[in-house]
């Protein structure tokens, strides 16, 4: 009689094994759907932006918070993948296995390690020591070197003389900055993490203090002053290259700064050079300024003596720059259409864009595999048709500041007073 109970909290036991088997695997479905469809929603607004959404700031900020949201949903389905599996293991529940697509190949060019496992001496099945080799099968797994931190002592032997006694010692070597004290590797990567991934130097600070290294945050300060300094001549030769262009892109974006109450925005102002669609030989270049407001002094002083073409919006900072009594001479403007047109994108009917026809879509494909006057040739036909066909579209809309797209009628103006002697290329 006692052996009933024992067997009755052992069916318990596994009833309840099982039970949060399957509570574990309807978790990692529902995981796994739920990441399916924040993916699904993520290809179709990229789709949607691709066909006819606006190529702004505001569109890719959307991209991104849908990337982050399919990041944590893809995160928390692994895991529930793998707590239901180890939940179904020991039990008649089948676990769930999650569909993934087929991964990239990992990258060529990266150094591949050899590790061979030790070969069976004999056979398994009859024990013979008589085995010839068929083939192999490789599996690659994606590694990485941990940073590693070193001193590099530089030895100047010093000798003296047995005749006249004087003393003999090489020069000290070229360092990149004044005494020495960093090397250019680690130089490299500071102002990589402060310019190219946005890591302000307290974070550096702490993160190689972690690793065992403590810098100070007036070190690592200075040290970003002298590379600046050393890297002024190559600044000044891209901005020679850049500003030597017959046309300029040009354009703004905020940037937030910190300070000791709020952050402030500043401008980060860029000025790209590229000819590329026209087919023009000269290397694309980008020169950047930064400014802490957006003054109209700014955009004046950067492209102080250019007097070429300049496509950009219609900032009023640009003004003085298009001036006829400019000197030396007054740039030429160019306004943009993907500025024109963005408003009509966002709230106009689809079949109503002003679209670029597709012969001369085709025109301007085919001319730019070849050369470069051709290029610019096929850029200015019939822009003045196009100007007008946008500045018809406008006037029809210019009625509904009285009606519900009144935003869009607001916007209408500044393309209806540019035309039709500025049109946007």
């Amino acid at each position: 009689m006692a052996a009933a109970p024992f067997s009755d909290v052992t069916a318990l036991r596994a009833a309840l094994l099982d039970a949060e088997a399957e509570a574990a695997r309807a978790k990692a479905i529902n995981a796994d759907l739920a990441a399916r469809v924040a993916l699904l929603e993520l290809q179709n607004e990229k789709m949607r932006r691709a066909l006819y959404g606006q190529r702004s700031e505001r569109g890719q900020l959307l991209i991104d918070q849908l990337e982050l949201g399919l990041e944590e949903l893809e995160a928390s389905a692994s895991e529930d993948e793998a707590l239901g599996q180890s939940a179904a293991a020991g039990t008649p529940v089948e676990a769930f296995t999650r569909t993934r697509p087929s991964r990239k190949p990992l990258p060529a060019h990266l150094p591949r390690e050899r590790v061979v496992v030790a070969a069976p001496t004999s056979c398994a099945c009859c024990g013979s020591d008589r085995l010839s080799k068929l083939g192999e099968d490789v599996t690659e797994t994606l590694e990485v070197i941990p940073r590693q931190w070193k001193v590099v002592q530089t030895v100047r032997e010093r000798f003296a003389c047995r005749v006249c006694e004087g003393i003999t010692q090489p020069p000290a070597p070229f360092h990149a900055t004044p005494r020495g004290l960093f090397g250019p590797s680690f130089l490299a990567m500071v102002m990589f993490e402060k310019f190219g991934t946005h890591q302000p130097l307290n974070r550096q600070r702490d993160r190689y203090a972690r690793e065992g290294v403590e810098i100070s945050l007036s070190t690592l300060a200075d040290q970003v002053g002298a590379c600046a300094a050393a890297l002024a001549p190559l600044h000044r030769l891209i901005e020679a290259h850049v500003l030597a262009a017959e046309r300029l892109h040009g354009d703004d974006t905020t940037v937030p700064v910190l300070a000791k109450t709020k952050a402030h925005v500043g401008r980060l102002w860029t000025y790209v050079r590229d000819d590329r669609p026209f087919a023009g030989p000269a290397p694309p270049a980008a020169l950047f300024r930064y400014s802490r407001d957006r003054r109209a002094e700014h955009p004046v002083a950067h492209l102080t003596g250019y007097g070429g073409i300049l496509q950009a919006d219609a900032y009023a900072g640009y003004n003085t720059l298009f001036r006829s009594d400019r000197s030396p001479s007054p740039v030429t403007r160019a306004l943009c259409w993907a500025h024109a047109r963005r408003k009509f994108f966002e709230l106009g009917d689809v079949a109503a864009r002003p679209y670029l026809p597709d012969q001369q879509r085709r025109r301007t494909r085919a001319a730019r595999r070849g050369p470069w006057q051709e290029g610019v040739a096929v850029r200015r036909l019939r822009p003045r048709r196009r100007a007008r066909r946008v500045h018809l579209h406008a006037d029809r809309h210019r009625q509904a500041q009285r009606h519900r797209s009144a935003s869009l009628a607001r916007r209408c103006p500044r393309s209806h007073r540019r035309h039709p002697a500025e049109p946007a290329l």
